[in-house]
């Protein structure tokens, strides 16, 4: 959909780098990704359009961003410049540590975002599954937390100690023995929660 657009932007010239570095430099304690995206979307990200992004084409400039920043990595480590901490919470432009051996050790992430490809051949349901299975990883964190909290666990834990503990609350709680219904349905359904995830 943005394809040509993308691939004629500007963001990945020699101009680019100079104003990313300067960006950079101005923000020694670090920069995240969406604020730099807004100081950048108008000259180097056009496509981005008018905020709330959508999901594919904020996929795209989020690509061609860390493009950049592995290539700008890259080129200070090779000159001796500065050490670049890249990660969408927080960017930061460091001193150089010289450690010669850095740009050697394996990295898959810099891997993923210097072969364009990955953005070619990520389409926009590519995107929207992506967003889908993380929402259900994130969801799924927070209702086991709550099955944790329902047992009185906290991770982490294992199969054996969730069973032990649910012989324990079961018998507490059953209704024969004076305990409240709900809340045997409570602890049967966290079990349930855990013993799935676990």
């Amino acid at each position: 959909m943005y394809s040509s657009e993308l691939h004629s932007s500007p963001a990945l010239d020699e101009e680019f780098f100079e104003v990313l570095s300067g960006i950079l430099m101005r923000h020694p304690e670090g920069i995240g990704e969406h604020a730099l995206l807004r100081l950048l979307c108008d000259d180097y990200f056009p496509f981005l359009g008018e905020s709330p992004w959508q999901p594919h084409v904020l996929f795209c400039a989020h690509f061609l961003l860390f493009h950049g920043l592995y290539q700008l990595r890259d080129r200070a480590w090779l000159t001796g410049q500065a050490h670049i901490e890249v990660s969408a919470m927080n960017i930061r432009w460091l001193p150089y540590c010289g450690q010669p051996d850095a740009l050697v050790q394996p990295d898959s992430l810099r891997d993923y975002y210097l072969d364009l490809s990955n953005l070619e051949n990520t389409s926009e349901r590519d995107v929207d599954d992506l967003l889908d299975s993380f929402w259900s990883r994130f969801l799924s964190q927070d209702e086991r937390a709550e099955a944790l909290r329902t047992l009185g666990l906290t991770d982490p834990v294992d199969a054996a100690t969730i069973k032990k503990t649910y012989r324990q609350l079961a018998m507490q709680h059953h209704p024969d023995r004076g305990g409240d219904t709900e809340r045997l349905q409570a602890i049967n359904g966290a079990v349930a929660v855990l013993l799935k995830m676990t």
